[in-house]
């Protein structure tokens, strides 16, 4: 398709969504807890909500805070902010207050829609409106006549290179572009969409829109943190049939509720190297089942290629595919010459999707998205993925990783310059350094190293301490190291970088504020080393927390199934929520197993706090 062509054929996500009101207006299209929202309830409560927007100045590309739990009023703020001709910039409640004030500061937005859940994390913006002032009855279309398909849609903060959170701004067209007759993914009348991703996470525009453009069910998952069992009830119960899941995410549910994935017609995955294993086993399970391996940076609208097959195959790697439509793609040296097929070159992206640059950042934009090197494409730009790729002998690209240092963790994609610059920051850092290591439930984990100098090494474990508890007011989740580890020095190689190769990568050392308790009897020995081996820190005390050790959902479900496999007990999905340390659990093994009196070890005698 040519530019040309492309300018008369993109259409504004709202008009899409529209049609299909006028289409099957009594249609579900929102389904949550029970609720549920009609095309003509979605369309009539957003028009009169975008009326308000509009009235408050919203005018073509003003951006829009949104500051909403998932919800259908969510859904409804969305729809609206992009009939008033704004483009929703999505503000986690969940995220930290001075979080949310950067990006905010750094949007420069000046519009806001909360809720009376939210008020408390309301931005500060000169025009706050409040959902509840909705009258929910029928209202005028809107009318924004200067949006046009080149109109920002939404903006999405991610971190870049510099580990500086940079907003990429998404048009319209580059969602048309995404959902506009896709052929890598047949959607049916019938089908139903799980929105499951956070809603600044760039794969949310996929689980959002292409359900409400094709007039299919979106159902919503509950915000805040979902375990593996509760996750497969909810495919269960909802009838997903399209569903999205980060690798990490995939790995996981093929491993421990492949059952519940019986239901689902075209499964999706990406954000990291997928497992050609769990891929083969999934589809081998289902062979109704078709399965996408989607592959794309933010700056490119959600997908860039896509692999999609109903059989797993024998090879190696699972492939990312082949360009998705309305996208093309370049395989670079250095010198940004196309190299042969089979050898490894960095990515380029051209197309409708290449998002419109980054918000209020010209030199970041201009360094990142370039003119189109193709004669056939004028006025086109490309953009530079920073990820390496080689053409296979099928005809698909093989994705190796990041050029750079760039990781996924938790399904975000994160810099560990950011950490390295929020560390260096604090007094006492003379150095740092942050890189991923891989825990034992076979996720990637930050781990930071700090140079202290002449610091005593007995207050190394209180300077640790403190450093991740300042971290955790100033950065993202995600971002937060799952440890510290203190050094006299941080080594350099002969061109004076760090010697990241040398850093220590064994089990870090326990990091928490409360004082180490020894296991009393094997049960808790026995819970202690398992521990340990999980969360690749010791020693475990029986008193330290779970959580406070950086554990996580997708571990803590791991972790689980290790310990019915060990104890031959059963234990429901929440037990390390309810019990999350192992003298809690210990307790609860052993009401199950039938032991109500402990059996003490030899060191009972010398379990004392140190």
């Amino acid at each position: 398709m040519g530019i040309e062509e492309s300018l008369t054929r993109r259409r504004c996500v709202h008009e899409l969504v529209a049609e299909q009101v006028a289409r099957t207006p009594d249609a579900i299209a929102v389904s949550y807890g029970g609720r549920t929202l009609t095309y003509r309830e979605l369309d009539n409560t957003s028009d009169e909500l975008a009326h308000r927007i509009r009235a408050a100045g919203v005018r073509g590309g003003s951006v829009v805070a949104v500051v909403l739990e998932r919800s259908p009023e969510l859904i409804v703020t969305l729809t609206a902010v992009l009939k008033a001709g704004g483009a929703y910039l999505y503000l986690d409640p969940a995220e930290l207050a001075e979080q949310r004030a950067r990006v905010v500061r750094d949007a420069g937005a000046r519009f806001a829609v909360i809720t009376a859940g939210t008020q408390e994390q309301t931005p500060d913006v000169p025009t706050v409106l409040r959902y509840e002032d909705v009258r929910a009855e029928e209202a005028a279309p809107v009318h924004a006549p200067e949006v046009v398909p080149d109109t920002p849609a939404y903006v999405c903060y991610t971190s870049g290179s510099t580990g500086e959170p940079k907003g990429v701004v998404v048009s319209h067209r580059a969602v048309h572009r995404l959902v506009d007759n896709p052929s890598w993914i047949s959607v049916q009348d019938d089908d139903v969409f799980l929105q499951m991703t956070r809603v600044g996470f760039d794969v949310s525009t996929f689980e959002i829109w292409m359900p409400l453009v094709k007039g299919n069910r979106l159902a919503l998952a509950p915000p805040g943190f979902a375990d593996l069992a509760e996750i497969g009830d909810l495919i269960r119960a909802e009838k997903i049939s399209v569903l999205w899941l980060t690798t990490g995410l995939f790995h996981k549910m093929v491993s421990h509720q492949l059952d519940s994935l019986a239901g689902v017609r075209h499964l999706l995955a990406g954000g990291d190297v997928l497992s050609p294993a769990h891929v083969q086993r999934v589809l081998a399970t289902y062979p109704h089942l078709i399965f996408t391996n989607g592959y794309g940076p933010t700056e490119n609208t959600t997908f860039t290629t896509c692999w999609t097959a109903g059989t797993g195959g024998d090879a190696p790697r699972v492939p990312i595919g082949v360009p998705i439509d309305g996208t093309t793609v370049a395989v670079l040296d250095g010198a940004m010459q196309p190299v042969p097929h089979g050898e490894i070159g960095e990515l380029w992206v051209g197309g409708d999707g290449v998002a419109t640059g980054y918000l209020n950042k010209p030199g970041a934009t201009a360094e990142k998205f370039v003119a189109d090197l193709d004669p056939a494409r004028p006025g086109g730009r490309m953009y530079r993925t920073g990820d390496l790729v080689r053409w296979t002998e099928d005809g698909t690209l093989d994705f190796l990783g990041r050029a750079d240092r760039q990781v996924k963790i938790r399904g975000y994609r994160v810099e560990p310059s950011t950490v390295e610059m929020e560390l260096l920051r604090q007094p006492g850092v003379e150095q740092a350094a942050a890189l991923a290591h891989t825990d034992g439930a076979g996720d990637v984990r930050l781990v930071a190293y700090v140079a202290v100098g002449q610091m005593p090494q007995d207050n190394w474990n209180a300077f640790s301490t403190t450093l991740r508890e300042t971290l955790r007011e100033t950065l993202p989740i995600h971002l937060v190291p799952w440890a510290i580890i203190v050094l006299p020095d941080i080594p350099l190689n002969g061109n004076g970088k760090v010697n990241r190769s040398v850093l220590p990568r064994a089990k870090v050392p326990r990091n928490l504020p409360n004082g180490y308790v020894v296991p009393t009897d094997p049960t808790e020995q026995r819970l202690a080393e398992i521990w340990s081996d999980a969360l690749m820190v010791e020693p475990v005390g029986i008193h330290d927390n779970f959580f406070d050790l950086d554990g996580h959902s997708l571990l803590a479900a791991e972790l689980l199934v290790a310990l019915q496999d060990e104890f031959g007990v059963s234990l429901p999905a929440r037990t390390l929520f309810l019990r999350p340390t192992i003298a809690d659990l210990a307790e609860e093994l052993r009401r199950q197993i039938g032991h109500n009196a402990r059996e003490p070890m030899e060191a009972t005698a010398d379990a004392r706090v140190q």
